[in-house]
């Protein structure tokens, strides 16, 4: 059985390819702010300052961050060097969510 860690890098690379994703700080932070996304990711390795600033703008806006997993495991489920980004899509997100939850649950 594959475990949800594993779910959640699976759907996260199949929104990559859906192009889904909203790759980078900046552009994160813009998605954010205009409401577009209400879920992102951050690597638990990553860089403090940069892990408060988007902490904080999640909160005020009401979106959920990721701080799960490492960089690696981040650029090794979307193919890409990136380990903020955001997901720009409902059905995705609330498959994710679902996925975090159930994982938080047991």
């Amino acid at each position: 059985m594959i475990s949800k860690d594993e779910q959640i890098l699976n759907l996260l690379g199949l929104a990559m390819r859906a192009g889904k994703l909203v790759l980078g700080t900046a552009p994160t932070l813009a998605a954010i702010r205009g409401q577009k996304v209400s879920l992102a990711f951050f690597p638990s390795d990553g860089g403090a300052s940069q892990a408060k600033k988007l902490a904080d703008k999640s909160s005020f806006y009401n979106v959920r961050l990721v701080q799960d997993y490492t960089k690696q495991q981040l650029t090794d489920a979307i193919g890409v060097n990136r380990g903020v980004f955001a997901v720009a899509d409902h059905g995705f997100s609330r498959k994710i969510k679902q996925l975090i939850s159930e994982k938080e649950r047991n």
